[in-house]
């Protein structure tokens, strides 16, 4: 079977779109699954769209990579986009051309740099993961290349410096699409420490601020990457072998937070892609933080101890669907800024996307650290609903009962504590600090064990003990829940 490259899909009569040569107008720092099925993906479809004519450099972020299997392919993969999409099943091919090659900057760093002298390079993204965006001040100016990925950048920003310095426009705009707050923001500070370290001048720093945009940005798909399993038989189907096969969910939605100037540079919104340019894209944060992770946080836990294993089952269920839609719709949607009709669009979305029937999202692969994840998605509701409201969201305090007793271990174990589930046993994973507390508060009475979790200011920053009613209304759900079970609270919830 050949390999999936220009001349092999002209072989094949392959009538889809294909941009074949274009100027290189955007360096990528990543060459993995999602930004190959994300932003990758938008540019495609703004080439085919409105002629943005636009090719992406890719650049390997670390040591080991998939640079040569990129270059024998030219830069061409197959993406699958599969999911539900008004209660229908949706499975969209695409061969993406968006990409011209990928450069590997611990073989030949100096092809990376050679970018920076192109005149047509105007947008450079990134997703390097969390721990991307960090300053460390061993990066010394003359590695080759700095380790750290703000390093990486301010080498070549300087270099770009250098070419091009003198001349309005010819800086970058940059989107960061790593998953911590303010990604743009924090990106430009590190790159900021690293030109004072490595004393690059003030020309240099003025020119970084003033001609380059630093986005914040908010990444919004489920990416699930290479299909391990079924590979061998979609290569069959396509008729050509692609190793770079990717997949995803069919919704997506990016926003990036940057001047109204960048909306006809970058005409996402004529070309009718799900791309919001805005001047703060926390609002959209806000929303996904606490209607999709917030949902997963708040029923998840009761789900699997009521004896489901993946999302979509939940979705089959009437009461557990039915619980997790008061949540968002009570509970959650009341606390956001958004217009409603915004909200609730976002929120049947969201149900859709768990109902996806490709992915079999496992349960406690969501319950990992539930206990910061509990913090950051649904305490804010919480709060916001007692605040406006002056009384205790009934699913959200039944959900930090369902936490409770999911955390509540028969022993602990060096990686994990280990609970129970009827005859089965399955693991707690978390910060060893927080498995220690519940294991030794494990024989606690509800009531005990209640407050102790509550107040413990570790967990919550706070003690939520002085919520008033939140303490007897978690004590009295984790009573049933021992008494009858998740799934009896959650029913309760719902009359």
């Amino acid at each position: 079977m050949k390999k999936l490259c220009y001349k092999t899909l002209e072989e094949q009569g392959y009538d889809g779109y294909l941009l074949k040569d274009a100027p290189e107008r955007v360096l990528q720092f990543g060459e993995g699954n999602f930004l190959r099925a994300f932003v990758d993906y938008w540019f495609d479809l703004l080439n085919e769209r409105v002629g943005f004519n636009g090719k992406v450099v890719l650049c390997q972020p670390i040591g080991s990579g998939l640079t040569d299997m990129i270059n024998e392919q030219e830069g061409l993969y197959t993406l699958f986009l599969r999911g539900s999409e008004d209660g229908k099943k949706v499975n969209d091919k695409r061969v993406i051309s968006s990409v011209s090659r990928c450069l590997n900057p611990y073989e030949d760093y100096q092809a990376v740099l050679d970018c920076a002298k192109n005149p047509d390079l105007r947008y450079i993204t990134c997703n390097t993961t969390e721990a991307g965006i960090v300053y460390d001040p061993s990066c010394k100016f003359d590695d080759v290349p700095a380790s750290s990925y703000p390093g990486k950048l301010t080498q070549f920003l300087y270099e770009r410096f250098k070419n091009f310095g003198t001349q309005k426009g010819k800086g970058f705009v940059i989107l960061s699409c790593e998953l911590i707050d303010n990604n743009g923001k924090e990106l430009e500070k590190c790159v900021l420490q690293y030109v004072d370290q490595w004393k690059l001048g003030d020309d240099f720093k003025n020119w970084v601020k003033e001609e380059n945009i630093f986005c914040s940005t908010l990444v919004d798909r489920i990416v699930t990457g290479y299909p391990r399993n079924e590979a061998k038989q979609i290569c069959e189907e396509l008729g050509y072998e692609d190793n770079l096969i990717d997949t995803g969910e069919v919704f997506g939605f990016w926003v990036i937070e940057g001047p109204d100037s960048l909306k006809e540079e970058l005409p996402f919104e004529k070309a009718g892609l799900p791309v919001l340019i805005c001047d703060d894209h926390k609002p959209y944060k806000q929303r996904k933080v606490r209607i999709l992770n917030g949902a997963h946080t708040s029923f998840v836990l009761g789900a699997y101890l009521a004896g489901q294993d993946i999302v979509r089952d939940c979705m089959h269920d009437d009461v557990i669907s039915g619980f997790m839609n008061k949540t968002i719709y009570d509970e959650i949607i009341p606390t956001l800024t958004l217009p409603e009709d915004e909200l609730k669009d976002f929120a049947a979305a969201v149900k859709e996307r768990f109902n996806n029937p490709f992915v079999d999202h496992a349960l406690l692969s969501i319950s990992l650290n539930s206990t910061s994840k509990w913090k950051a998605r649904v305490m804010p509701s919480l709060k916001g609903y007692v605040d406006k409201f002056g009384k205790i969201p009934k699913c959200i305090s039944a959900s930090l009962a369902f936490y409770i007793q999911f955390y509540t271990g028969k022993h602990l174990e060096e990686n994990a504590l280990i609970g129970v589930r009827g005859d089965n046993e399955y693991e707690i994973k978390d910060d060893r600090p927080v498995l220690e507390f519940f294991d030794a508060h494990k024989d606690d009475c509800a009531a005990d064990m209640a407050e102790a979790v509550l107040s413990n200011t570790d967990f919550w920053g706070e003690d939520l003990t002085q919520i008033p009613g939140l303490l007897d209304d978690v004590t009295k759900d984790l009573e049933t829940v021992r008494d009858k079970g998740t799934y009896e609270v959650m029913k309760e919830c719902l009359k």
